[in-house]
């Protein structure tokens, strides 16, 4: 059995005993999900993406089980990020800042030992006397966009830099990457067009290890592998192969407190709006979780107690939902009880699914009131 390795108390983190719900991470689990995608990836590298906070679960701990597991290659968003992470994981491994530096900040990531992802030519400028300033070669990565739109030189930036002498003066080019806009839907002619679009463009750059493929793009095949992949989702548990069966393990189960039950008579308009009037006597009990933590509002779904499903009743509140419980035997669920919200009965996809979004959605949507605890790891 696992040990349970309760969060050390921060001025953020919420008791057991105060909390209205429960969030617990199997660090694990994650470490079980990167022995599987490495071993899809054979001699390839696998980089850990950590960027906001972990994906919500907490960029310190992931990144430390991580660790564990040998990876030694992250990827955040922001500067902010990658010198948190930085003071955690000390000198050795890679921190890459996909969003590039913002003007200004070129200092501080160089003071920290990040490596910039550049995505433009103004970045590449700008790091490039960074590196004049501190007198040492500075770690990159050169991002091209081969058909995404979003970060990374354009073909034209990609041919300008190819032709000047002095493009990557000062710089160690430790990276060519980009990213797969549909690596979820495999049969999408996107990604085939990307894969040659990113050979073209890194054929014209210096000679340096590539990589293309996020947690969706490991399942495509060895054509997308390259020498290091970048996962994020499929870490956390989410599916990276949406209509077929998930590969991975789960990685969160959130918890919510009973605060209230009751018995309703027929005729009770229940929540906002009485969207639903009981035509009968009812068994409810009132949970503390609502879309202040993060439980979008039109996610209608069910609780769970002991194998049983839970409807919720009426609609989903700031801070509480109600429950339809007359599915139990009389008093069975109690003020002070937990009952299951994401877990094996009901999956962090299929809760993405009720409001047609997206599991990374839900994880970083989730807040900051809950009772964490991490177990394993």
């Amino acid at each position: 059995m696992n040990q349970i390795l309760v969060k050390p108390p921060v001025e953020t983190q919420t008791s057991l005993a105060a909390a209205g719900a429960v969030l617990t991470i199997d660090l694990d689990a994650v470490r079980e999900n990167y022995r599987r995608l490495k071993a899809r990836l054979g001699s390839g590298a696998c980089a850990g993406v950590v960027k906001a906070d972990g994906y919500g679960l907490g960029a310190t701990e992931i990144a430390t089980a991580l660790r564990k597991e040998g990876c030694d290659t992250f990827f955040v968003a922001h500067v902010e990020e990658g010198v948190r992470l930085r003071a955690v994981l000390g000198n050795r491994p890679a921190i890459y800042i996909l969003n590039g530096l913002p003007p200004g900040a070129e200092k501080e990531a160089v003071a920290a030992g990040l490596s910039a992802v550049i995505n433009g030519s103004e970045q590449l400028d700008a790091w490039r006397e960074a590196a004049r300033r501190s007198g040492r070669k500075l770690p990159t990565a050169i991002q091209v966009d081969s058909g995404m739109a979003r970060l990374g030189l354009s073909a034209a930036e990609v041919e300008a830099v190819a032709a000047s002498a002095d493009a990557f003066d000062g710089l160690d080019i430790r990276l060519v990457m980009s990213h797969l806009a549909c690596a979820d839907e495999p049969a999408h002619p996107a990604n085939r067009a990307q894969l040659a679009e990113f050979e073209r463009l890194r054929a014209m750059l210096p000679a340096a290890p590539a990589s293309l493929a996020n947690s969706s793009g490991i399942f495509l095949g060895p054509a997308y592998h390259f020498d290091l992949a970048r996962p994020g989702a499929a870490l956390y548990g989410i599916n990276p192969t949406p209509g077929s069966k998930n590969p991975m393990l789960p990685v969160v189960r959130l918890e919510a407190k009973v605060i209230q039950t009751r018995t309703l008579a027929a005729g009770a308009g229940i929540g906002y709006g009485h969207t639903v009037v009981t035509e009968g006597p009812v068994e409810t009990a009132t949970i503390s979780l609502g879309y202040a933590d993060g439980w979008r509002r039109r996610a209608m779904a069910a609780a769970h107690f002991e194998g049983v499903s839970l409807p919720f009743i009426g609609r989903v509140s700031m801070d509480s939902i109600i429950l339809d419980i007359s599915a139990l035997p009389a008093g069975r669920l109690k003020v002070g009880d937990f009952v299951q919200m994401i877990g094996p009965a009901q999956t962090l996809d299929q809760v993405a699914g009720l409001t047609e979004t997206i599991g990374y959605e839900i994880l970083t949507s989730l807040g900051h009131r809950f009772h964490r605890q991490y177990i394993g790891g």
